[in-house]
């Protein structure tokens, strides 16, 4: 199991920028906290709201860049896996690339962004208690409080990153595949008409999935194309 050194913060603008100073030689497995984060930021320069009583950690590991989509492939996973934990019963799955669902609606966010050397800084977000107003989201928003599910910021990070460190060692162990088939178990929307937006352009097709890279397989008139970046939207409606 992984030695993680785990710090806590009452107060940082980032837990992704403060994290670095705390990578200071080889091999660490780094987690930070923070109660209050002033300036958190998500995927594709979007501000995280980060509210009172929620969960904002990073974690800094060190791992060659080619291996970054299978990163985001156990990290992502993991929190699904946390949830459920918690409550089987809940209605959780997986958001392409790395969001989490609890009852259709936003928990939680992830950004990867490059540390120094071979560091990789993985930022999270959970909506613990409470969740920003969804008018103003690109996507409706939820919480665990509001799922149902009590816990505790301290607590989610660290049954969390318990089974981080699990998946983690099965990546490194060559189950690779067997993770990648996992989450797609889990997300949303696999074989059903998606809308993938890029700034101001829009792909359709059908949902086939991740690669090896965790890139989305979009099926469209009998081609798969591979989209590394974008933001999904759901056409059909669940069955």
């Amino acid at each position: 199991m992984i030695n993680w050194q785990i710090y806590a913060l009452p107060e940082t603008s980032s837990t992704n920028d403060a994290i670095k100073e705390y990578c200071n030689q080889k091999g660490q497995y780094v987690a930070l906290r923070a109660v209050k984060q002033t300036a958190g930021r998500g995927r594709l320069g979007r501000k995280w709201q980060s509210l009172d009583g929620n969960l904002f950690f990073s974690m800094a590991l060190e791992i060659p860049l080619k291996n970054l989509g299978m990163l985001i492939v156990c990290a992502s996973l993991s929190l699904w896996q946390t949830i459920k934990k918690m409550q089987p019963s809940a209605s959780v799955c997986l958001k392409w690339p790395n969001d989490v669902l609890l009852n259709g609606a936003k928990v939680s966010g992830m950004l990867l962004e490059k540390g120094s050397d071979e560091y990789i800084i993985i930022g999270i977000g959970v909506n613990i208690v409470q969740h920003p107003d969804s008018a103003e989201m690109l996507y409706p928003t939820t919480s665990l409080a509001k799922a149902g599910i009590n816990t505790t910021a301290q607590d989610f990070m660290m049954q969390y990153l318990q089974q981080f460190s699990h998946n983690f060692e099965r990546m490194q162990n060559g189950e690779e595949a067997l993770l990648r088939q996992q989450w797609t178990a889990c997300a949303k929307g696999v074989g059903r008409k998606i809308s993938v937006r890029q700034g101001q352009t829009e792909q359709i097709g059908i949902f086939k999935g991740i690669d090896e890279n965790a890139h989305l397989l979009l099926e469209k008139e009998n081609e798969i194309c591979h989209i590394r970046v974008g933001d999904v939207f759901y056409i059909e409606k669940e069955i």
